[in-house]
């Protein structure tokens, strides 16, 4: 069986000091930024993937959840990445564990690229046909990530053409106070309006004068320049 250490010692053997100073500034683990407190060690998010190729059969869940817990950005990046091919592959049982081990450690799924590894894969198919209500939770939380998890989730729901949550999300986060919630929100709206036009245009029609600017833009990017314009000055 595989252990931690086999998995560290991997990512160690891949690490780049001049991409991790670059990683750092990227994902603001810098005083003051949002991933404040992070180390990141730089090895490319391919090669992260490609450990998680090798070793995610034979790292126990267990274990997998206690890299979860690392200092090491790179070292919870390979973690999720396990977790969602466990997910995957799982049965009933081992899925459900899964989902509570990410729900667990959402204070360690500490910047958006871990939330967006993460949420679209385990959460949201996790919750496909079961009660939904932890969304609500999350997206109530004073923790950023957990906020941006709840949206994020909303992916595989969309994949599937249901949007309702999506938009009843959307609708709650409006004024949110960080633009990592802006960026996903205006996001899931974009992927809804890649399936539905119209569906988007009509949340957008109730809502888009308050929306911060961010989110807006992130909604309507595919729009037409000129319906882009239209929003933007607020004239639909």
């Amino acid at each position: 069986m595989a252990t931690i250490a086999d998995v560290r010692h991997e990512l160690a053997s891949l690490a780049d000091p001049h991409r991790a100073a670059g990683v750092s500034r990227f994902l603001q683990m810098i005083p003051g930024g949002y991933g404040e407190g992070d180390r990141a060690i730089g090895v490319p998010v391919p090669e992260q993937r490609g450990v998680a190729g090798r070793y995610w059969r034979d790292l126990s869940l267990t274990d997998t959840a206690i890299l979860l817990t690392s200092g090491v950005h790179e070292e919870r990046l390979t973690a999720l990445f396990i977790l969602v091919r466990k997910f995957v592959k799982g049965d009933e049982e081992e899925r459900s564990r899964i989902f509570g081990i990410v729900l667990a450690n959402t204070s360690r799924i500490n910047n958006w690229d871990l939330v967006d590894s993460s949420a679209p894969y385990i959460v949201g198919p996790w919750l496909m046909d079961k009660d939904r209500s932890v969304l609500d939770r999350l997206a109530e939380s004073s923790l950023v990530w957990d906020r941006r998890i709840a949206v994020m989730a909303t992916l595989a729901f969309i994949r599937a053409g249901d949007f309702d949550w999506t938009f009843r999300l959307g609708e709650r986060l409006l004024r949110d106070p960080h633009d990592l919630v802006h960026k996903a929100v205006g996001w899931m709206l974009r992927e809804v309006g890649n399936r539905d036009r119209a569906a988007e245009e009509e949340f957008l029609a109730k809502h888009y004068r308050v929306m911060p600017r961010v989110m807006l833009r992130y909604a309507i990017e595919k729009f037409e320049p000129q319906r882009r314009r239209e929003y933007l000055s607020g004239l639909v």
